[in-house]
């Protein structure tokens, strides 16, 4: 797709958990605005929100279940979900951008149908998957100068709500937008068997891993997805928003966290 900016776009893709982390926010804004004042580089946000998803949840006694390290989501419970991910994680990270100075727009994967979404799996419920679709809100707000904040819901041809698996999500745009990707999440990259960060991973290295259930569970579908980005993008990074000087680092161009090739 045309690219209408002079610069490549920087999406970062944030794990739920920072969202529980007042000090880590306040961390990830700073290194941004810092970040942007010197590169004027467009950047994107995308984000998931299981913390705050289990949260709601439990408030209305219902018991989530994952398969393969994806949110089982019954239909009749994708409201609840919807809102806190498209809603208060939204507005959250919107606030904390806000704050920071940055002119944060909260979307989801829907609006300008920048996406097109379908159903992952019928044993998944209200469990969707997205591929890029029209790149025009998007490329026309970061022309603007403005901070898409994107939630990893969509809507698919049935009109019905899905919650897309954040990772994935971000991939699609990145297609969409032609973008570079950060993986942020709460641990600094991919372990080996020794818990050391693994400073560079392939797919023969990660089927490894996985066989060897080293790498498993949700890491397991970060890692995949991870891989299926490099196969686009070249490269993706995974790294954590724990430590602020990393970030720093990491988004001057730094070899920080785990890097994913082909």
């Amino acid at each position: 797709m045309t690219q209408l900016l002079s610069k490549q776009p920087l999406l970062i893709k944030l794990g739920g958990a920072v969202l529980e982390n007042e000090q880590a926010l306040a961390n990830l804004f700073s290194a941004l605005t810092a970040y942007l004042e010197k590169q004027q580089r467009p950047l994107l946000l995308v984000h998931g929100g299981g913390v705050i998803v289990e949260n709601v949840l439990n408030k209305m006694n219902i018991v989530s279940e994952k398969k393969d390290g994806l949110r089982i989501t019954p239909f009749e419970q994708i409201p609840y979900v919807a809102g806190a991910l498209a809603g208060t994680s939204n507005k959250l990270l919107m606030a904390k951008a806000l704050q920071a100075g940055l002119s944060a727009v909260g979307l989801s994967l829907a609006d300008g149908f920048s996406c097109k979404v379908t159903q992952l799996d019928p044993e998944l419920g209200a469990v969707g998957v997205c591929s890029a679709n029209n790149p025009s809100l998007l490329n026309g707000l970061l022309a603007a100068g403005h901070l898409p904040v994107i939630s990893s819901i969509g809507i698919g041809e049935d009109a019905r709500l899905y919650n897309v698996n954040a990772d994935q999500a971000a991939i699609a745009i990145c297609e969409l937008v032609d973008a570079e990707l950060v993986f942020l999440s709460d641990v600094d990259g991919v372990w080996d068997a020794h818990k050391q960060v693994i400073p560079e991973l392939n797919t023969q290295l990660a089927d490894t891993l996985i066989a060897e259930n080293i790498i498993q569970d949700g890491m397991a579908v970060k890692v995949k997805a991870a891989l299926h980005a490099a196969d686009t993008l070249g490269h993706v990074m995974l790294a954590s928003w724990k430590n602020p000087e990393n970030l720093v680092s990491l988004l001057a161009g730094q070899a920080v966290g785990t890097k994913v090739v082909k």
